[in-house]
């Protein structure tokens, strides 16, 4: 027997099988929730259980903390339903219009940007073409069934291959390929498009833009576009890594920046060192948008890259420097290993 979900602001309803994820059952039915990575590692799908009741499945505690469970937080994809619910949390709107695909591809190039970072261009069938939203990812099939998520920096209007930015996970079964092992013509398998961190078009607040190390990724995506649509918004990107050598595309946001007066680029170095020979901003990469703008209550806020820079960017921004909760999107670049300590 299904049951009945309602969404607490909109009213809109959907229904959820026994044993089935509720967030797997709203994309199912073309209802758009928030998502990043769908096993329980970013907590981009958090929201409160209004009424009813869920069984919380295993995930990581940084996700969802015990006291949030007791506060009836839930994470929706990987939470099921015991009885009718009502839930609160944010639709997204526009995801359901978009049709995920499951699809071969072919290995276009390998491009070496570091010493652990390669752009991996993918060319698709001649007739296919693969509709998306700037900032979304795709995921790899593997032969074994298990799936590996990448952002796509490349804008949804340029012509020519998808671009993904993979960053070595020494050990890593995926990345180890891509670094050792993979050739051009290689054929491999996505589904996609995926998640819900894209530019919200509805607004006019300036942007902040907060990349570490690859999760610069998507965010090349959506400032293409932006680009491309010509909004006028004022867009700054923090982007951060350890040393020189992780801003792998540095050229090109500071061409960018020369390029387009609404676009201001600053890069933030957290262990430079002598040969750096780094003259620019240091420390935290989200410390250096808290010095610049210390009230951010007038913005929105992109966030991707590691777990830990996109939670210390939330908390802070959030709760001391009065940015509105629902205006910090975020990607969280989640691995194997941030489940690990899942309860």
């Amino acid at each position: 027997m299904a049951y009945n979900v309602t969404l607490r602001q909109s009213g809109r309803q959907f229904q959820v099988e026994p044993d089935e994820p509720v967030l797997s059952a709203a994309l199912r039915q073309g209802v758009g929730l928030p998502y990043g990575c769908k096993n329980g590692a970013c907590g981009s799908c958090k929201g409160a259980v209004v009424s009813g009741e869920v069984e919380q499945r295993a995930h990581s505690s940084s996700a969802l903390s015990n006291d949030e469970k007791t506060r009836g937080m839930a994470l929706f994809c990987c939470a099921t339903a015991n009885c009718d619910l009502v839930i609160d949390v944010r639709e997204i709107a526009g995801v359901g219009d978009v049709q995920v695909k499951k699809l071969p591809c072919r290995v276009n190039a390998i491009e070496r940007k570091a010493d652990d970072v390669v752009v991996l261009k993918l060319q698709l069938p001649a007739n296919e073409r693969l509709q998306y939203l700037a900032g979304q990812y795709i995921e790899f099939i593997l032969k074994d069934g298990k799936r590996r998520s990448y952002s796509m920096a490349s804008a949804p209007h340029a012509e020519g291959p998808l671009e993904l930015h993979i960053r070595h996970m020494p050990g890593g079964a995926f990345t180890d390929h891509v670094f050792s092992t993979m050739k051009e013509r290689e054929i491999l398998r996505f589904e996609g498009p995926l998640g819900t961190f894209f530019l919200r078009e509805d607004s006019e607040k300036p942007i902040v833009l907060l990349a570490s190390g690859t999760g610069f990724a998507p965010i090349k995506a959506i400032v293409e576009h932006a680009f491309f649509k010509n909004t006028d918004r004022p867009m700054t990107l923090y982007w951060g890594g350890r040393r020189k050598k992780d801003l792998y595309l540095m050229d090109l946001a500071r061409q960018w920046e020369q390029d387009h007066p609404n676009f201001k680029f600053v890069p933030v170095l957290s262990e430079a060192d002598a040969g750096d020979a780094w003259t620019g901003r240091s420390g935290f990469v989200h410390r250096a948008v808290i010095e610049d703008l210390p009230d951010l209550s007038g913005y929105q806020v992109y966030a991707c890259g590691a777990p830990v820079m996109v939670e210390a960017a939330q908390r802070d921004f959030t709760s001391h420097h009065g940015l509105p909760a629902d205006e910090f999107y975020a990607d969280s670049f989640t691995s194997e290993a941030d489940l690990v300590n899942a309860v």
